[in-house]
Parts: structure tokens; sequence; C-alpha cells
């Protein structure tokens, strides 16, 4: 079962990452047909390998595609291939050339711009060009050329589809809300039906979830970054700064759920002493369990108003009604001290959700009852 639950959630993961990168991935494959098209037809060359692949290389099949990015990167190639191709054509193959070749290429790059993956293609590239046979090829700069047309090709596509920064941004977040709400979801149902093998899956749904949840927090940090380089979406940086601060305190609300989810297997696994503990037991577990809900209904409000860029009052009013709920010795009258010690995991997860949903640290726990 264990490993089932945990494939299902790679599964669902993959083909989140599917639908997000379908349309880069068609876009940049377009560029390299076409670069490839260019310099085999427009320019003559029999073999234009680096034309595709530099067009490739340039845009990838991350939405981040922002004209800087793309610049460093077909620049990188071009530097490369055109060092590598210049010193081969003087000094020849080997291994010391590849030294003397990668040396020359990232010192060029790095002379050029300060970008970190202008240096990296360069050095890649240069050492590709000494070790791939020059067959095929009329001089020393034909190599050179066809890197350039894909750069090019690039440049063109990058320029003619920008991406939204908040767009991806926006996705991830909601299918990490989405993945804490699910959890709380099986989890309030283990509860209400003193079900262990319920809990252990929400448990292992949030172990699982952690990539969405890293994910989120790398594309808000390269958004908000894009945001600050392009003049076309700076207008979006307090968006973007605020998913950035949502994914940190979102990372924190789940691992907060998986320690509520942990210590209430622990609970729910407990055996009864008679048919009047299971009793006490499920009159216990259910109000807690409503309460988990109420946690449950706010993620998912949260994610929607995420995914949208809306305002997230109605996940905060959710939110403060679970939190409303969270004293233990009204929630858990019976004076049950294991089923009063989730209530207080349970208050600092709600305080966690709060603050995701953009909540003063002071008034998201001025929603919780004084204990």
């Amino acid at each position: 079962m264990t490993g089932s639950l945990v494939l299902r959630a790679r599964a669902r993961q993959g083909w989140g990452r599917v639908r997000r990168a379908a349309v880069p991935v068609l876009l940049a494959s377009i560029a390299a047909g076409a670069a490839y098209a260019a310099a085999r037809y427009g320019l003559g060359h029999q073999y234009p390998f680096f034309a595709p692949v530099a067009a490739w290389i340039a845009l990838g099949f991350s939405a981040d595609r922002n004209l800087r990015r793309v610049a460093e990167m077909a620049i990188g190639v071009a530097v490369g291939v055109l060092a590598g191709d210049l010193l081969v054509h003087q000094i020849g193959t080997g291994p010391v050339q590849v030294a003397v070749v990668l040396a020359a290429a990232v010192l060029v790059a790095r002379f050029l711009d300060r970008g970190d993956l202008l240096a990296v293609q360069a050095g890649v590239q240069a050492m590709i060009v000494v070790v791939l046979p020059a067959s095929g090829t009329s001089g020393p700069l034909e190599r050179w050329l066809d890197a350039l047309v894909g750069g090019v090709m690039a440049l063109v596509v990058a320029a003619l589809s920008p991406q939204d920064p908040r767009r991806r941004v926006r996705a991830v977040a909601e299918e990490a809300m989405s993945e804490i709400a699910e959890v709380l979801r099986t989890l309030a149902g283990g509860l209400r039906t003193q079900d262990p093998a319920a809990v252990r899956r929400a448990l292992l749904r949030g172990r699982a979830s952690q990539p969405v949840l890293d994910t989120w927090r790398s594309a808000a940090v390269s958004a908000r970054q894009t945001a600050r380089l392009s003049p076309a979406f700076r207008r979006h940086r307090d968006e973007l700064a605020a998913q950035v601060a949502s994914a940190a305190l979102a990372d924190r609300a789940m691992r907060n759920a998986r320690v509520l989810a942990r210590r209430a297997e622990t609970v729910v696994a407990r055996p009864p002493a008679d048919a009047t503990g299971a009793r006490a037991a499920a009159d216990a577990l259910a109000p807690l369990a409503d309460a988990v809900d109420l946690a449950c209904r706010g993620a998912d409000e949260l994610g929607l108003a995420l995914s949208t860029g809306s305002a997230t009052a109605t996940a905060r009013r959710a939110l403060a009604e679970a939190a409303a709920r969270t004293d233990p010795w009204r929630l858990v009258p019976g004076g049950d001290l294991h089923a009063q010690g989730l209530v207080l995991l349970l208050r600092s997860l709600v305080v966690d959700l709060a603050e995701t949903a953009g909540a003063d640290p002071e008034a998201a726990r001025a929603t919780l009852p004084e204990i």
C-alpha cells in the first residue's frame, strides 16, 4: 500500500510537470527545427548540428524564459563554439587541447558577462567542438554560424512568446495547496473513523508532496527575479514577493501537518480498554476531525485564491473558524491528554496556514482561543 501510494503521488506530480512544460517544450522544439532549416537550407551547411542544439539549450523546457536568461545561454553556446573552432584549427585535438580550449572559452565568457549560465555553456560547447569531428564543414566558422543561428532563433521565439511570470507560480501554488488540503482531508477521515491506515496514508501523502512545495518556492523566487529585470512585469513584484513568502510558510504548514498525522496515527492505533473506552475515543476524535476539515476547507480556498491572484479573505475566514475551535479543553472535554495534544498541534498548523494566506503573525495567533 505504501509503495502504490507513493507511486500515485509521483505520477500525479509528473503529470503536473508535463502540463506545465507542454507549451515551452513545443515552442523550443519548433525553434530547434526552424534553426536547423535556416542553417541547412538558408546557409547551405550540410550538418548544422549546433543550430538546433543552441536553440534548444537557450530555450529549454522551462517556462522561465526572460530574455536575459535566453541571451546568456545563446551567447554562451556561440562563444564556446567560436573559441573551440578557432583553437582546434590551430592546435588540433587531444587532452591538452581540451583543457586549453575549456579554460580559454570560460575566461572569455567571464570577461563578456557576469552570468554563470553563459560561462558554463561556453565551456560545455567548447569541449564538444574539440571532441566532435568537424567532418562536413567548410571552414572554422561554420559551426559558430550554426550556433549563432540557433541562438538568434531562440531569442526570436522568447521575444514573440513572452510568459507572464505569475502563470507558472500560480499553477504550482494551487497544486501545492491541493496537496496540503488532501493530506488534511485524508487525516480528518482517518480521525473520524479511527482508521490508522487512513491516517498513515495522510502521512505518506504529506511526505510524497515535498517536491511540489520545493518547486513552488523555486518558481516563485525565479519569477520574482524576472519581474525585477523586466519592466513589463515590475507591476507584479508585490504579488510575486507574497508568493515567495507563502511558499515558505506553506512548507512549514506541511511539515506541521506531517507531525500531526504522525502523532495522530499513534493516538488512533491505541487499543481501547473496553467498549466504553472505544466510545470515549470516538467522542474525543470526532470534534477534532471536524476542526481538521475546516482547516482543509481553508487550504482549498487558499489554493483557489493563489491560483487566480485574488483576495484570500474567504480562506482566512475558514481558517479563523478552524482556529476558534482549537481549545483543547472544550474540543476534547473528556480529559484525553493524547487527543488534546493533537489539538495543540492543529493550532500551530492553522496559524501557519493563516500566515500563508497573508495574515499578520500576531493577527493569526489572535484567532486562537486562550488556554
